[in-house]
Formats: structure tokens, C-alpha cells, sequence
């Protein structure tokens, strides 16, 4: 976020009177405080600033790249997520691939005659039967998946972060998002979250469109 000249005097006048009611930081720049009611808010908001009440305001002592650091801890997998796409054990290498392109996805969520997750479908996994010598209207994707427990899934309440750093680690192009079943064990694809969504993430981050 980049501030104002005024609510860079008033972060100053902060840091250096702190902590200090509204109304005073108002008499040292000689304006009302109805004037700078927008600046202080937005300014406590940001995280530059803190307020208490019959104490005034006081300075965190938090520079712009913590600011960013700390937003960025809070933001959900939910805030981020997208449709997934889901094909089911049984359908053919060839229809997958069909679905992939006509998605334009780069992971496949592989579910079973209940719905629940059973394995995932990357681009490697359908280059890789693609190869073979078999005709790929015959081969069902349960053959050529990576199956559970090997998926690593998140969760809507997980953070992007951690959900960033999975990505990385495992060198993967997207997680789907899971739910729990209610009829046992396994889970149900509910979204998915990919290097795109962190890339929308990183542009909103840019252009200070997060909160």
C-alpha cells in the first residue's frame, strides 16, 4: 500500500507522539478532525497504526513488507479457490484427456461411484499413457492415477500460504479442496486451488484490492 504525504505525516506524528488522540494529531496539522477520519482509518486498517479507546493512537512499529507478511498469513484457501473438475475411475484415458483440453486444467480430481475422492490426473500422468502402445479409448483413468493416500488435499479453512508452500514442496500444479464424508472414510472434492489462483492472489496483492 503506498500513502498519502498527509497519511505519511500522520504515521510520523504517531511514531513520534504515540499514543496520541485524534484531535491532537488534527491541531498539529491544522486540519479537523472530521478531515482526517478517512486517513486514520484507513491507516488502522492497513496496520500502520492501532487504536484504543480513551488512549488514542499509537504506532505498531510494523514496516510495509511485515504489513504485506501478515495479510498474507490470514488469507484462506476459500478467499482463492475455483471450480474443480472431476472425472470418474472409470472413464477412458482418451475422454480425460478431452476433458483436460476442453477445461483448460492442468489436474483432473478422479472420483468413484460415491463421489469420493479416489485419485488425481496430472498432464505427466496423461503424456505418459499417451506413449504406450495401447488404444486409449480402453484404458480407464483408475489405471494411470496417482491414488490415496498418495494425494496431497487441503481443506477451505486451510491458509494459501500453507497450501503455496505444498505446492512448491511437491512440485505440483494444483490441490483439490476436500470435505470430509459423512458415510465413512475419504473425502468429497468440494474446489480446487492451483498456481493460477495464487497468481490472481499475488496480482490483487499488487494492486491493494485485499483487505
Amino acid at each position: 500500500m503506498e500513502l498519502t504525504s498527509r497519511q505519511e505525516q500522520i504515521v510520523k506524528i504517531v511514531k513520534e507522539n504515540g499514543p496520541i488522540t485524534g484531535e491532537q494529531i488534527a491541531e498539529q496539522l491544522s486540519l479537523t478532525r472530521a478531515t482526517l477520519r478517512p486517513d486514520l482509518a484507513i491507516l488502522t486498517m492497513s496496520g500502520y497504526l492501532d487504536a484504543r479507546p480513551r488512549v488514542g493512537y499509537f504506532y505498531t512499529g510494523k514496516s510495509g513488507t511485515q504489513l504485506l507478511a501478515d495479510k498474507v498469513k490470514h488469507i484462506t484457501v476459500n478467499d482463492y479457490q475455483s471450480r474443480p473438475v472431476v472425472v470418474s475411475h472409470s472413464t477412458s484415458v482418451y475422454d480425460a484427456i478431452c476433458t483436460m483440453f476442453l477445461e483448460d486444467v492442468g489436474t483432473l480430481f478422479v472420483v468413484d461411484a460415491q463421489t469420493t475422492l479416489v485419485g488425481v490426473l496430472s498432464r505427466k500422468d496423461l503424456l505418459r499413457a499417451s506413449l504406450g502402445k495401447q488404444t486409449l479409448e480402453t484404458i480407464p483413468v483408475s489405471i494411470i492415477m496417482t491414488r490415496m493416500p498418495n494425494i496431497t488435499v487441503c481443506k477451505k479453512e486451510d491458509l494459501i500460504i500453507d497450501v503455496a508452500n505444498k505446492l512448491i514442496d511437491k512440485q505440483i500444479d494444483g490441490l483439490p479442496i476436500v470435505a470430509e464424508v459423512d458415510r465413512g472414510s475419504g473425502f468429497e472434492v468440494v474446489g480446487r486451488i492451483t498456481k493460477t489462483n495464487i497468481t490472481a492472489l499475488l496480482v490483487d496483492l499488487a494492486n491493494d484490492e485485499i483487505i
